[in-house]
């Protein structure tokens, strides 16, 4: 049974990222900015985004899911903490099943690693900023891809 709690923390996820969504999709074609906070990534724009970064780190949720929201505080934080370094983005997999299944996330919250545009590593569950970020930083400024 869903607490007074939870569904007040989820409906600040949901407006947040109905913020998120409506300024912050990903930065302009020709653009090389890095975003500090996750961008938003559809199935329309989620190749053009993986792309344009050498580093992109994808988070797949939904809003219905508490280990999603658990993690979504890190990965804003670590967003923040690597901006210029490294692109993090938010795919619904409710709203853009086509991605989902392309890149057979089965379980959510699953992040998707991309290095200069190519799929590298999959991270499956909820964890902790320190069992994480090591899993994400072994791609940073490697040649590992």
């Amino acid at each position: 049974m869903e607490s007074d709690m939870d569904r007040e923390l989820m409906e600040l996820r949901k407006r947040r990222l109905e913020q998120l969504m409506g300024k912050k999709s990903a930065a302009p074609s020709g653009t090389s900015q890095f975003p500090s906070s996750p961008v938003v990534v559809t199935d329309l724009n989620f190749e053009e985004t993986v792309a344009r970064y050498p580093l992109v780190v994808v988070d797949c949720w939904a809003p219905w899911c508490a280990p999603c929201r658990i993690i979504a505080p890190v990965v804003e934080e670590m967003a923040r903490d690597y901006a210029g370094k490294i692109v993090f983005a938010k795919l619904n997999v409710d709203e853009n099943q086509r991605t989902a299944m392309k890149y057979q996330t089965m379980s959510i919250p699953t992040l998707l690693v991309f290095k200069n545009g190519r799929f590298v590593d999959r991270i499956v569950g909820a964890m902790p900023r320190r069992m994480l970020e090591p899993k994400i930083l072994r791609y940073l400024n490697t040649g590992e891809d």
